[in-house]
């Protein structure tokens, strides 16, 4: 007779956070989950190339299993960075490589003399306000979380997502 119980085994995940690279682009789409980001990818691929944006990955075996788009420093709130587009995927979540990845990114924004840092959670993605105000971000303001991009088909796309903004003071 055939045993109902499967065998298991534990597999260690090497991540590594680094800066994306040209070849990350197509592969932040993850197999065609984020498609339609594909013009922001771009645009921010080359804002990072001009020193104004940093595109942070975690990989794994070379592909970038998370995200975390940085703004190093906020014109209109000096001395203070903006995270956006953090994202792990989703068989991936639960592991640390959110709170790590997010870590990095403050780690850089210290090096850089920056001493705070904003971010913002949907309202409805409670995990990521918890997972924010674990890590010592609070609650700052709402915001109607009106947003637009260009997808891959070149159409405007209007986004509302009405958001807390979280915000943490680096130390």
């Amino acid at each position: 007779m055939v045993s109902e119980i499967s065998p298991t085994y534990e597999v260690p995940l090497r991540i590594q956070f680094r800066f994306a690279t040209r070849a990350d682009l197509p592969l932040l789409e993850w197999y065609g989950q984020y498609t339609h980001f594909r013009n922001v990818y771009q645009r921010t691929f080359q804002e990072q190339s001009l020193g104004g944006r940093w595109m942070l990955v975690a990989d794994l075996n070379g592909f970038p299993v998370g995200q975390l788009f940085v703004v190093p420093e906020l014109s209109y709130y000096p001395d203070t960075g903006y995270f956006y587009s953090f994202r792990i995927m989703d068989h991936l979540q639960g592991l640390g490589i959110g709170t790590r990845l997010l870590n990095y990114a403050e780690s850089l924004l210290w090096a850089e003399g920056i001493r705070g840092v904003i971010i913002s959670a949907v309202k409805t993605n409670r995990r990521a306000r918890e997972l924010y105000e674990r890590l010592g971000y609070h609650i700052m303001r709402e915001d109607e979380g009106r947003w637009q991009y260009t997808n891959h088909l070149g159409q405007t796309v209007e986004v509302h997502e009405p958001c807390w903004i979280l915000e943490k003071h680096l130390q």
